[in-house]
């Protein structure tokens, strides 16, 4: 299917817009780089899609072309006109004024299994993963268009994790779908984008309940990264060495590791252990 895109500089020049750097707004406009989302998305006529940060329309329109319904959530408020002017020919297309993270995804979406697709700041990437998981309406499947090193952050696997990587594998199957130069955006930032995509598991591997417990230990292990765990952990919890020792090594992990050597089996097992010690 050959999709029509949309012209954003008359909107820019009627609106008087300007790019907000406080709300990380870099709209993607280039035909190539939209198509490698669409792309990465998957998508078929059947589908929901929620667009976090819909900016001024130039991915919701080409989703609205692709799919049965589109909910596009923007927070800024000086967007919502130029938007509706720009999507006035779709009715499948729902715009939602408000942050995400302050919005109920069970009073956004229809159905089970939806799409969402985002360009967004990357240091929301996770908090946006865990609220949408843990809602009753979970999404299948989520596209982010990120900084590409931030991109390989969220990609490192065991030996190389890191706090962001750990925060969204928990919740699904990370793969990088490509690559966006710098000029494909408006304002150009600094350095490329990477598009990600994270296929969803029907449950997170770290329960809900024990989430609470998870972040916790894993912002304490992080949270001083030179540091062996025994040491990270007792200051980041404020427990005595000995007992985080204790609870290491009766894990199977040596207390003289660091955070990043953990798998997340490993992570998994310590929490469930933490957790069942807090009761």
């Amino acid at each position: 299917m050959i999709l029509k895109q949309l012209n954003i500089y008359p909107l820019l020049k009627k609106y008087g817009i300007k790019p907000k750097k406080s709300l990380g707004q870099n709209f993607l406009i280039e035909p190539a780089g939209l198509i490698k989302v669409i792309e990465a998305a998957e998508l078929t006529v059947e589908d929901e899609v929620l667009e976090i940060g819909a900016g001024l329309g130039s991915l919701t329109y080409l989703l609205a072309q692709s799919v049965r319904q589109v909910v596009a959530v923007e927070i800024d408020r000086a967007m919502l006109p130029p938007l509706r002017e720009a999507l006035a020919e779709f009715d499948n297309v729902r715009i939602v004024e408000g942050d995400i993270l302050a919005l109920h995804p069970d009073d956004l979406m229809q159905q089970q299994n939806y799409v969402v697709v985002a360009n967004i700041p990357y240091y929301i990437s996770s908090a946006i993963i865990r609220h949408l998981m843990n809602a009753h309406s979970k999404p299948k499947r989520v596209v982010l268009t990120v900084q590409k090193e931030v991109a390989e952050r969220v990609l490192a696997r065991d030996g190389k994790m890191s706090l962001l990587s750990l925060s969204v594998q928990i919740f699904g199957q990370v793969s990088l779908a490509g690559v966006i130069p710098a000029g494909s955006f408006l304002p150009a930032p600094d350095v490329d984008s990477a598009v990600l995509r994270i296929d969803l598991y029907p449950e997170p591997l770290v329960l809900l309940e024990q989430q609470v417990a998870f972040f916790k230990l894993a912002h304490a292990g992080f949270g001083q990264k030179r540091k062996t765990l025994r040491n990270s952990l007792s200051t980041g919890l404020t427990l005595p060495s000995l007992q985080v020792e204790k609870l290491l090594s009766e894990n199977g992990i040596d207390p003289q590791r660091r955070a990043e050597t953990l798998t997340i089996l490993e992570w998994k097992k310590l929490t469930e252990a933490f957790f069942a010690g807090s009761e």
